[in-house]
């Protein structure tokens, strides 16, 4: 992993960088859809989009959760020496993470109307969500693939590598969107397509390195090890389910926002759920930047570098936080009008204001997010699994409730704030309660 206990927060940086540009740009992935389908289409088209982006957070959710626990375990295998054992595990949940993807295909082809309803399509948006997830359906072995390997390629030693990848799928969706909605008027249809083209791109990409002769992770034989697989899983779920956090937000505020609200309302979460993802993705970013290190020294058992990179990650994840509230206070009506037409003044006021009121949350969210990945680095996966269905579920489902039941549907827009509070709370406690039983570092 060309790591140096000399150099460590350089790695740290180096490692941490790459995984964070990398979350960023797939996060960018459905914004940028949102923002040419909202130019290009519609404002429900844009809803519908919204509407839809949980089946994609669903995508890399199980990416995240085979990819972080072979990542780790790979890197432990690495740290000890054991670079062909390394090989088996990356090649073994290969194969299972393809099958997985197929399945879902299928579910989603035959299925559509029922997945679409599910997400919370109205009559209104119905025909543009089942239009735009069964466009990215064909794609789902890519998206699910893709991000895997730009794990693995870190894990490999190679984080720029991932890094200019994932920019080049970046700029190909891009590019596809604006032909596809702009000249060839597909709608929804051609945002879908876009990227689902990018991620085919971004497996191309990430098959040359792993075929070529740097690589020290490889496609090699193997024989399935139920074992292992389990370790995996165990590992990797927390990271999945913290992934899938973003996508359940989305789905648990839409789902409020027409109970209680209005359509406008779910133009302005829709905004605000684009930024949401982002900031979770970048603050996933430092704990998967930091894990493959922290895992690699676990596996050492050089504690004293263990701890420094936990302290290292939570700097980061203040420093982050305080950078993008600022950004969020002051910039408000800036990421609004990316969205909304300067004519729908009203609209435009409203969104700044609750984007500003949701951000607080912004504040909260890195220190419960880098704990979490900590623990999964470590092999502490009832921690991470703690942590991550507290903050992904049911912190954020009792808030909604509460902040409903007591002001009513403006409480909706206060409801992720308490949400991580809560959240907060937990994951101090459990944190305390590993370090008093020494099974930290």
């Amino acid at each position: 992993m060309h790591l140096d206990p000399k150099n460590l927060k350089r790695d740290f940086l180096r490692f941490i960088f790459a995984s964070m540009m990398a979350q960023w740009i797939f996060a960018l992935y459905s914004a940028v859809d949102g923002m040419f389908v909202a130019r290009g289409v519609n404002e429900v088209a844009l809803s519908a989009v919204n509407i839809a982006s949980p089946f994609i957070n669903f995508l890399f959710s199980i990416s995240l959760l085979f990819a972080a626990g072979t990542s780790t375990v790979a890197a432990i295998y690495l740290g000890q020496g054991k670079k062909q054992r390394a090989s088996q595990i990356v090649t073994q949940n290969l194969a299972l993470v393809v099958i997985l993807a197929v399945v879902i295909t299928a579910a989603v082809l035959l299925f559509p109307e029922s997945i679409a309803a599910f997400l919370g399509a109205t009559e209104e948006t119905m025909e543009y969500v089942i239009a735009y997830i069964t466009s990215i359906a064909p794609f789902s072995v890519f998206f699910i693939v893709a991000y895997e390997f730009e794990m693995l390629v870190k894990t490999d030693g190679y984080p720029k590598y991932a890094t200019m990848a994932i920019i080049s799928g970046c700029l190909i969706n891009c590019i596809l969107d604006y032909i596809f909605i702009f000249h060839l008027h597909m709608g929804v249809i051609g945002a879908g397509l876009a990227t689902g083209i990018a991620q085919f791109t971004l497996v191309i990409i990430y098959l040359i390195h792993f075929f070529g002769p740097r690589a020290t992770l490889k496609i090699v034989p193997f024989h399935f090890e139920r074992k292992e697989l389990w370790r995996i899983i165990k590992i990797g779920l927390p990271s999945g389910l913290t992934e899938l956090s973003a996508g359940l937000t989305i789905f648990l505020f839409n789902h409020a926002i027409i109970a209680y609200l209005n359509n406008d309302a779910l133009v302005t979460y829709t905004i605000i759920g684009y930024v949401n993802t982002i900031v979770v993705m970048g603050m996933a970013g430092i704990a998967q930047g930091a894990q493959p290190m922290i895992s690699y020294y676990y596996g050492q058992g050089s504690n004293q570098y263990v701890k420094k990179l936990l302290y290292y990650g939570l700097v980061s994840a203040s420093i982050l936080a305080a950078l993008i509230f600022t950004g969020c206070l002051t910039g408000a009506d800036f990421f609004v009008r990316l969205f909304i037409s300067s004519e729908n003044t009203s609209l435009l006021a409203s969104s700044a204001a609750v984007f500003r009121i949701f951000s607080i949350s912004f504040l909260i969210m890195g220190f419960n997010v880098v704990v979490c990945g900590f623990f999964t680095a470590i092999e502490r996966p009832v921690g991470s699994l703690v942590i991550s269905l507290a903050r992904g579920l049911v912190t954020i489902a009792v808030s909604i409730f509460l902040m409903t039941a007591l002001f009513g549907g403006p409480g909706i827009w206060w409801a992720a704030t308490v949400s991580e509070c809560m959240c907060l709370v937990i994951t101090t406690l459990l944190f305390k309660w590993q370090k008093r039983r020494g099974q930290l570092y």
